[in-house]
């Protein structure tokens, strides 16, 4: 498989993005947002993908965070796309289950060429940090228009927001490492087979 990496620069009159991914590296993560609490859930998909991500974002956040977070969304699901490429090689669909003490999500990915998000959060607090958790689903629809993926994300319980998204992040970061694999058992998501009678 050749090597996966892409670098996309996004400006637009509210914000100037750049992303730059590899989807063979080591989790290894940069940003610089102006939003902390985003940034903390961009560094799971980082760390549980194995995907190196530097992405550097300047937006109106003198009026809210919506115009940068879906940016982010979209400028990242472009990158992904150009690094997939052709998709040859890969196994396609990847899922996950993730708790996070009382809270436990669901994640599950096809790189379809088709974009669709089935979104199910129900978010205890408006909040958590300062930031909107519905601009959570904005970052996701731009990620997949652009990356051309289905997703499907089920909060399938929890009380804590803080602890509800991270498990949605954790788990999306281990679906895409699955879904982009050679080979499961290669992604460490299920014991391999081979030699197995």
């Amino acid at each position: 498989m050749s090597e996966r990496k892409a670098s996309v620069t996004r400006n637009t009159l509210e914000t100037q993005i750049t992303a730059t991914v590899n989807l063979d590296g080591s989790g290894q993560a940069k940003f610089d947002t102006g939003i902390p609490f985003l940034e903390h859930m961009l560094d799971q998909i980082a760390r549980h993908g194995l995907i190196d991500l530097d992405i550097h974002a300047r937006g109106d956040l003198h009026i809210d965070d919506h115009h940068t977070v879906e940016d982010i969304g979209i400028t990242l699901g472009q990158a992904f796309a150009r690094a997939v490429g052709d998709k040859k090689g890969i196994v396609r669909y990847g899922h996950s289950y993730v708790p996070l003490d009382e809270a436990l999500s669901r994640v599950v990915v096809d790189f379809s060429g088709r974009p669709g998000l089935v979104y199910h959060i129900p978010f205890t607090r408006a909040s958590v940090g300062g930031f909107d958790v519905d601009l959570f689903q904005e970052f996701f629809h731009g990620f997949v228009n652009h990356a051309q993926v289905t997703l499907h994300i089920d909060n399938l319980r929890g009380e804590n927001t803080h602890h509800q998204i991270e498990t949605v992040f954790k788990a999306f970061g281990r679906a895409l490492r699955m879904a982009l694999s050679a080979d499961p058992a290669m992604a460490g998501m299920m014991p391999s087979t081979k030699g197995v009678l």
